[in-house]
C-alpha cells in the first residue's frame, strides 16, 4: 500500500556476506518498491556493493532505476566468471562449490593472490566500473554513503565517505586478503571492511539525520550449536572475527541508552540526544541463510543469487507488513536485549 503521507526516510547498515549479499539486494528491491526513502547507507564488502549501485540508481532515476541497476548488478557478478564455480546439491536447497574451485581455495592457504593471480584479474573491477559513475556519486549521490576497509597495517577500521568514492575503495572493502591482492589507495593497504566493522554504525548517528536505522544482517546474532570439527571451528573462528566489532559496537549502545533513559532530560548532551531519538529496525537472514554451507558465500551462481533475491524480498515485505508503522515513531526491536 502507498504511503498516506512523505515516508519518513530509514538510514540503513548493511552487513557483508559475499555471495549471501545477494539476499540483501532483495531487502532494498523490496523496500525501494514499497516507497521507502533512505538518508546514509554504511556498508561493508557486499553491503558496500550494494550501497553504492543503491546510491548509483538513485541518482540515475530514483526507485526505478535503483531497482533495475541492483538486478543488472547482480546479473553481472552471476555471469562474470567463464567457468562455473558453485552447483546446487542434490536437493536443489544449498549450494556448494566445484571441485575445481574448492582445489583453488586450498592452494590459497599455500600461496599468495599474486602468485596465483599474476595478471590480477578482477571481474568485479570491471563491473564497478562499467555499472557505477563514481565521479557523479562523488558530485552529487542522493544518500551520504560510508564505506568499511580495514587498514591493514594498523587493525584501524577506515571509512570512505561519499567524496573518497571509487572502484577501489569498495575493492578494499570487500578484499579478503587469501583471495584478493591487497588493495592500496593513496599508499596505504587495505583488506576487508569486515575485520573492523561489519558494518559500521556509528556514520549513521553522527552524520545522518533519519532517526530510524535499519539493520540488514547476514551473519547470526546466536549459533544453535557449538562447532566440534575442525573445519568447522575454523569457520566459526572467521564468523566470530567479521562480527565481533559489530557487535561490540551495538552493545555499547544499547548500554549507552540505557544510561541515557535514566538520566534527565536537561542533562543529556548533543550525543546522548541523539541516540535517545534512534529508533532501530532489524531485517535478518540467519535463519533462512543456516542451512547453506559456509562456501556458499563465495558461491557465483545465477539461479542462488535470484533465490537469495527472492527470500530477501518475501523478508522485507513480512517487515514492512508487521512494523511499516513503527518507522518515524519506535524501534521495531528490542535492540537493547537484543545486543546487550
Amino acid at each position: 500500500m502507498p504511503w498516506p503521507i512523505r515516508p519518513p526516510r530509514l538510514s540503513l547498515a548493511l552487513q557483508g556476506g559475499g555471495a549471501h549479499g545477494a539476499f540483501t539486494w532483495g531487502v532494498l528491491d523490496a523496500l525501494l518498491e514499497h516507497g521507502c526513502a533512505f538518508d546514509g547507507v554504511s556498508g561493508t564488502s557486499a553491503g558496500a556493493m550494494n550501497a553504492v549501485v543503491l546510491a548509483h540508481g538513485l541518482a540515475e532515476g530514483g526507485p526505478p532505476a535503483a531497482r533495475q541497476a541492483l538486478r543488472a548488478f547482480w546479473m553481472a557478478v552471476a555471469d562474470s566468471l567463464p567457468f562455473e564455480v558453485a552447483q546446487p546439491s542434490a536437493d536443489g536447497r544449498r549450494y556448494v562449490l566445484v571441485p575445481a574451485w574448492r582445489m583453488l581455495l586450498h592452494w590459497s592457504q599455500h600461496f599468495t593472490p599474486e602468485q596465483i593471480n599474476p595478471l590480477d584479474l578482477n571481474p568485479l573491477r570491471d563491473i564497478l566500473h562499467a555499472q557505477v559513475d563514481f565521479a557523479r556519486l562523488r558530485r552529487s549521490a542522493p544518500v551520504r554513503l560510508f564505506i568499511a576497509a580495514t587498514h591493514v597495517n594498523t587493525g584501524k577500521l577506515r571509512l570512505f565517505r561519499t567524496a573518497e568514492l571509487s572502484a577501489d575503495t569498495v575493492l578494499a572493502s570487500a578484499c579478503l586478503p587469501m583471495l584478493h591482492r591487497t588493495v592500496v589507495i593513496d599508499g596505504e593497504p587495505y583488506w576487508d571492511g569486515g575485520y573492523a566493522a561489519n558494518p559500521a554504525v556509528y556514520p549513521l548517528l553522527h552524520d545522518c539525520s533519519a532517526a530510524d536505522i535499519l539493520l540488514v544482517l547476514l551473519a547470526p546474532l546466536q549459533h544453535p550449536e557449538t562447532p566440534q570439527t575442525a573445519q568447522a571451528i575454523r569457520q566459526r573462528t572467521l564468523e566470530l572475527a567479521f562480527h565481533a566489532n559489530f557487535l561490540r559496537e551495538m552493545r555499547m549502545y544499547a548500554q549507552w541508552h540505557r544510561h541515557i533513559q535514566a538520566t534527565a532530560w536537561w542533562r543529556r548532551g548533543p550525543l546522548e540526544r541523539r541516540l535517545a531519538r534512534t529508533r532501530f529496525h532489524l531485517i535478518e537472514a540467519s535463519d533462512l541463510l543456516s542451512e547453506q554451507p559456509a562456501e556458499s558465500r563465495l558461491a557465483v551462481h545465477r539461479r542462488f543469487f535470484e533465490q537469495l533475491h527472492q527470500l530477501g524480498r518475501e523478508r522485507a515485505l513480512a517487515w514492512l507488513q508487521t512494523h511499516r508503522s513503527a518507522i518515524g515513531r519506535h524501534s521495531s526491536v528490542d535492540w537493547e536485549a537484543l545486543f546487550e
